[in-house]
């Protein structure tokens, strides 16, 4: 599974998820929703990229 990462540097990792922000470990990167927010700077789901 791909990761993908913000310009600030944080990565969402799909196999970690987000549970601090509601988003279960496993979460494909297509079923996070879409007003979740980088949890570092704070930034939409649009400004990240696939590495």
């Amino acid at each position: 599974m791909a990761k993908y990462v913000c310009p600030c540097g944080y990565e969402y990792d799909p196999a970690a998820g987000d549970p601090d922000n509601g988003i279960a470990p496993g979460t494909a990167w297509e079923d996070v929703p879409e007003d979740w927010v980088c949890p570092v700077c704070g930034l939409g789901k649009d400004s990240f990229e696939a590495e």
